[in-house]
């Protein structure tokens, strides 16, 4: 299992950005805006048919809460990979305010309509559930359920961690942090901490709500993926 870093001060301020009043990461109806404060966009490569595909699955954070078409996750996640000399398709499947039950109930669906065989998952849900309150321990069947299901399937996966606002308690904490370097072991799947890591405590990097990133904030996120996306594709060394 390969590891983000982990900075503890990190963790605590993201915990501290997100004491807001429960709500989901992002709603479904929210419109898909692009802020004043963006990233210097390059011109996008000419990705080929055969390019291996990595789909993005996950929520608002994935999904480009707020954002223009060309600075979610999925686009500046490709664009970090061309930076490196890495071709690769990445697909946004991000679908802001969806819960680890949503996600689960859509997964099939996503794989099943690929234009091919993703070469990675990057799986990231459950900032829904915690901000809503939902049992860890839904959380958790579900996305053991979604990664049973690409291990089946004979897709690698990247995982992406949340941690529980502190609102929420520290009973409710205890069973929701563990949650993702515990399934990510069983799977022995690679593992990105903290999806937000570098981001949360930069106010310059993040919207107004201080619960979503703005494209800057996005362009980090992607730029910390990258390597471990690149270990994870075909012929990567």
């Amino acid at each position: 299992m390969k590891t983000a870093g982990w900075r503890s001060a990190l963790i605590y301020g993201c915990a501290i950005a997100l004491c807001q009043p429960l709500a989901g990461c992002g709603s479904a109806e929210a419109p898909s805006a692009s802020t004043n404060d963006k990233p210097a966009t390059p011109k996008a490569a000419t990705i080929p048919a055969d390019a291996p595909l990595v789909i993005a699955f996950g929520d608002s954070l994935y999904a480009g809460y707020q954002l223009g078409p060309k600075e979610g996750l999925a686009p500046q996640l490709q664009a970090a990979l061309a930076g490196d000399g890495v071709v690769a398709r990445v697909q946004n499947a991000g679908v802001s305010g969806d819960t680890t039950a949503a996600g689960r109930q859509r997964l099939t669906y996503v794989l099943d309509n690929a234009k091919a065989k993703p070469a990675l998952v990057v799986l990231g849900l459950g900032g829904n559930d915690m901000l809503r309150g939902i049992g860890p321990d839904q959380t958790r069947a579900n996305l053991d359920a979604m990664l049973a299901e690409l291990k089946t399937r004979g897709i690698p996966v990247l995982l992406t961690g949340m941690m529980a606002a502190p609102n929420l308690g520290s009973d409710y904490a205890k069973k929701f942090n563990p949650i993702y370097p515990e399934l990510a072991s069983k799977y022995d799947v690679s593992f990105y901490p903290f999806i937000l890591d570098n981001v949360v405590t930069d106010k310059s990097l993040m919207l107004a709500d201080n619960m979503h990133p703005n494209a800057k904030g996005v362009k980090v996120m992607a730029e910390g993926l990258a390597p471990l996306v690149e270990q994870a594709l075909p012929d990567a060394d």
